[in-house]
This record gives C-alpha cells, structure tokens and sequence, in this order.
C-alpha cells in the first residue's frame, strides 16, 4: 500500500499555515502551492523535496467540506519520521512555542522498541501528531 496523502481538518487555515510552516520545518517538510482552483485556495499543503523532486506523500488542511467545524478524530494521529533524537525534540519545542500542546514528551517508548524515540503533540485544532526515530538509545551509567 502506498499513500497519497493527509487531509486534516482545521478551523483557522491562517493559524494552521503558521504552526505548520513552524513546525514542519524542524523536520525538512517545505509548503507547496494549492491548484490554482478557487476552491482549492482555501488549502495548506507540506511536501517533502529531496533536491528538485518532491515526495509522493502528502499533508494537507483544509476546511472540512461539509460546513461543519473540524474535530481531532478520536484515536487519529499522523506521526512523522525524524533524523535524529534532536529532530525530535525541536519538533516538539517547536508545536509547543507555536499554540500547539504536549501528548507526550520527547523520550524512549521500549513498548514499541527499545530503541523508539518518539514525542507527540497536538495542532491548535487538536490533531494528535508525532515525530519519531529509531536506532537512539540512552547512555547507560558506568
């Protein structure tokens, strides 16, 4: 299975593109222009380019189509990979500085391996989001 892309819900698209633009960045995610539809215009979009070529997978946020306010979905979360423990940690400094709110601090998750190093957060519009890596371990005292 391959994906396409995310779509989120938000209620404040201005709100959305500054804590994105902020906290996307820590983790080399660059915004992408929105077709030039004037539906579409309403979009936030982050792409990851590796050179002149853009990744495939995709997040965006929007205004839910419906009308209706847009709600975090329970059990919903969108976790992105990081480089390094420190990728981590300023994705998490960052979501904080920027209207966003701690799930969980930076640190090892052993339920998940012993070597996951994950923090998560939530949006201003209460999306659950992560940043992880793997292969990071804690000094052990000699």
């Amino acid at each position: 299975m391959t994906l396409s892309h995310i779509c989120l819900g938000t209620n404040d698209p201005s709100r959305t593109e500054r804590f994105y633009d902020a906290l996307l960045a820590t983790l080399g995610h660059s915004r992408c222009a929105a077709a030039a539809d004037p539906q579409s215009q309403a979009w936030r979009g982050w792409i990851v380019y590796r050179g002149a070529r853009s990744e495939e997978l995709t997040l965006w946020l929007c205004r839910p189509f419906d009308g209706q306010a847009a709600t975090a979905g329970n059990g919903t979360m969108v976790a992105f990979s990081a480089r390094s423990s420190s990728e981590v940690e300023r994705f998490h400094a960052t979501a904080l500085a920027h209207g966003g709110t701690s799930e969980g601090a930076p640190g090892l998750r052993p339920q998940y391996g012993a070597d996951f190093y994950v923090a998560y957060v939530r949006d201003p519009d209460g999306n659950k989001l992560a940043a992880y890596c793997r292969g990071f371990t804690q000094s052990q005292p000699g």
